[in-house]
């Protein structure tokens, strides 16, 4: 455990919306967590960051209760999410906006049909109602204006506000962002995580997104999760992270080639694996 992480683990406290406790998962043989303890504030932004592999998308889907853990709980909201029932996973969804890391817009509907969906699926609101509320939801992303567009019609930078209206269509508590920033033109970015920041505050709603964007994500982020080996390597302050001297979290901040993360896989020697080709070629 570095000394970043204890120097900021004292700020986790019962404020945790989201608290994931000696936890560990993986895929089949392939280890992803080991005694994992995270949480995350309540009415604040985090930021999920780490190389490929580490498991941010995993802690959404762990969220959300699309995959369960080996050991350990996942509680949200004072509820534990790995011992719901499928009736109780379908409630608990219904408080959570997700924006997937494309958008997932419906290719057939056009802009307001994709806003208009959920409510038109999870509540029995009349149309003049529905109406307002997407046309209300779009003008908070700036593209009230594109409501009878298609999705083939929009930018990458379009469709992605178009999701974002349509994660917030339902007024979640929670908000899920999985790289919000891939893909994106540094405006459309800049216009992102702008629209990130002030959905959570005008809304006071938590909000926890995974990315590789330093620049971006800590300009958005209150708090910054650094995930290495199957734990937390660092938290705290965006600020914290590019003050810090451990030697991990400077290579990620920094993208550094190597350090603590080898360029190199683990292997034999260089002189052993041309032995073993030459060895090999002679039989």
């Amino acid at each position: 455990m570095t000394s970043s992480y204890l120097k900021f683990v004292s700020m986790i406290k019962t404020a945790d919306l989201i608290q994931i406790s000696s936890l560990n998962f993986s895929y089949g043989k392939s280890e992803i967590f080991q005694n994992l303890d995270v949480g995350f504030s309540a009415g604040k932004v985090t930021a999920i960051m780490g190389g490929s592999g580490s498991g941010k998308t995993t802690i959404l889907k762990l969220i959300g209760g699309q995959v369960r853990p080996q050991k350990g709980r996942v509680i949200c909201d004072s509820k534990v999410v790995n011992h719901m029932r499928h009736n109780e996973l379908f409630a608990h969804r219904k408080t959570i906006g997700m924006l997937f890391q494309f958008g997932a817009l419906f290719t057939d509907l056009n802009v307001f049909d994709n806003v208009a969906f959920p409510l038109r699926e999870q509540t029995a609101l009349p149309d003049a109602a529905i109406k307002d509320l997407v046309l209300l939801k779009l003008h908070a992303v700036g593209l009230r204006g594109a409501s009878r567009l298609m999705p083939a019609e929009l930018s990458g930078g379009m469709a992605r506000r178009v999701a974002l209206a349509r994660a917030i269509a339902l007024d979640p508590s929670l908000m899920l962002y999985d790289e919000p920033f891939t893909g994106l033109d540094p405006i459309s970015t800049a216009i992102t995580g702008n629209l990130i920041r002030t959905l959570n505050d005008t809304l006071g709603i938590t909000s926890v997104f995974v990315t590789h964007d330093i620049k971006a994500s800590f300009k958005v982020a209150d708090e910054v999760v650094l995930l290495s080996r199957g734990c937390v390597t660092a938290r705290g302050k965006p600020e914290d992270l590019m003050e810090s001297t451990d030697p991990l979290v400077q290579q990620f901040v920094n993208g550094e080639v190597d350090g603590p993360v080898p360029f190199h896989v683990r292997s034999r020697s260089y002189r052993e694996d041309l032995a073993l080709v030459q060895s090999e070629n002679l039989k």
